[in-house]
């Protein structure tokens, strides 16, 4: 079968264009092409929400195993790294559909709507302990202050991690993340040696609950390895997985949502007049700047889409960035909107790997928000610092702000 790519418009996303301005690049090339093709990464873009809400759903489309940017390294180097690949193949929404069902039903025994619902209290406790650590000085960098330390501690409190400890996830995640980029092998290097050294941490968890269960995560996966249901590696890897995924992107969704509003006050003296809003305000910021901006999946067998015969074996970038700004969807897309009607947004996937922790990052920052704009109804943005985070997407470093 010839490679419809090879007759498809082409598109450099690591461009200058490309890395200052993704949203109208993408609204152009969903116009011209809404499937394309990214010569430099040997894969498919799809940029029309329909075609990513198909290719969601398709059970012919896996997750493309982050493990496979690792090949593109010398002999030499895929060697070295070969335990983070070990790790990152565990981990679930990384394996085979049957194992990372086996992992979602699991979890699903722990995740509850009523477990959920049970954490709001705690949010909002935490969510003020960490504004009144600011209060005095009258400003704080929302990203190390507030969005990262609050999902943190939550995930961590699910997982059973001491108080002590958090700092150390928080910079271990800061090392992880280069494994969702295309990052060099340099920082590879180093988030291997953070998985390493997580792994090591949550074995010693382990070995304790063995002898002390509690109600915690942990010690559910304790219990259903004693049913058979998972391996002691399959548990830490996990564990890694969700200490670092459970903050990760509900940090980026309450920093990002703080921009939307800040830079749309119109949006954002609505929600300060009607707290009752803020469920949707975080629909509607999950759509115009979620953390997930491109998905990829693999093929692992010809498939039909929009009209094209596709091959097997091709990696395909969903860009949910453009997709959840398709104006065939969405009435002007680009107008942030908090009270959007209905909000189809793919921002948490769909289908067999819809993300299990959407719940939880929807409660956290409900909760979050209100509790923020409640107490801090000036809040003024003084600084906002990205770094990028190819392809297409940045990622926030410092949000500073005030509010007195």
């Amino acid at each position: 079968m010839t490679d419809p790519a090879l007759a498809l418009p082409a598109h450099d996303l690591f461009s200058p264009e490309a890395m200052a301005d993704p949203t109208s690049l993408l609204h152009r090339i969903r116009a011209e092409s809404p499937i394309s093709a990214i010569p430099r990464l040997d894969a498919y873009l799809l940029t029309r929400h329909a075609d990513i809400v198909a290719a969601l759903k398709d059970r012919r489309l896996v997750p493309a195993n982050m493990t496979q940017m690792l090949d593109a390294f010398s002999p030499e180097e895929q060697e070295e790294l070969t335990p983070l690949r070990l790790s990152v193949e565990l981990w679930m929404g990384h394996t085979n559909e049957t194992d990372h069902v086996r992992f979602q039903q699991l979890l699903k025994r722990y995740f509850t709507p009523a477990t959920v619902n049970g954490l709001r209290p705690r949010v909002r406790e935490l969510t003020n302990e960490l504004l009144d650590a600011a209060a005095d000085r009258g400003r704080m960098d929302v990203i190390t202050d507030l969005a990262y330390p609050l999902p943190a501690n939550v995930i961590a409190e699910m997982l059973g991690m001491p108080t002590g400890d958090r700092e150390r996830l928080q910079a271990w995640s800061r090392d992880i993340v280069a494994i969702f980029q295309l990052a060099d092998v340099d920082r590879l290097r180093r988030s291997q040696r953070s998985v390493l050294e997580m792994q090591d941490y949550v074995r010693e968890l382990v070995r304790e609950r063995r002898g002390d269960p509690r109600d915690d995560l942990i010690s559910m996966f304790i219990a259903a390895e004693a049913e058979g249901v998972v391996t002691e590696d399959e548990i830490v890897a996990n564990c890694v997985l969700l200490l670092f995924a459970g903050h990760e992107t509900t940090a980026g969704l309450i920093a990002n949502g703080l921009v939307l509003l800040l830079d749309h006050p119109d949006q954002l003296a609505l929600l300060k007049d009607d707290p009752s809003l803020t469920p949707g305000a975080v629909e509607e910021m999950l759509r115009c700047d979620g953390p997930a901006s491109l998905i990829v999946r693999q093929s692992t067998e010809p498939f039909t889409l929009g009209g094209l015969e596709l091959p097997a074996g091709k990696r395909f970038y969903l860009a949910m960035m453009a997709g959840n700004r398709d104006p065939e969807v969405f009435p002007d897309p680009d107008r942030f909107d908090i009270t959007r009607k209905p909000n189809r947004h793919t921002a948490f996937g769909l289908g067999a790997f819809y993300c299990l922790g959407a719940a939880l990052a929807r409660a956290e920052a409900d909760e979050c928000f209100r509790v923020l704009l409640e107490r801090c109804p000036d809040l003024r943005l003084e600084s906002a610092e990205r770094a990028p985070a190819p392809p297409l997407t940045h990622r926030l470093t410092s949000l500073v702000v005030s509010f007195r």
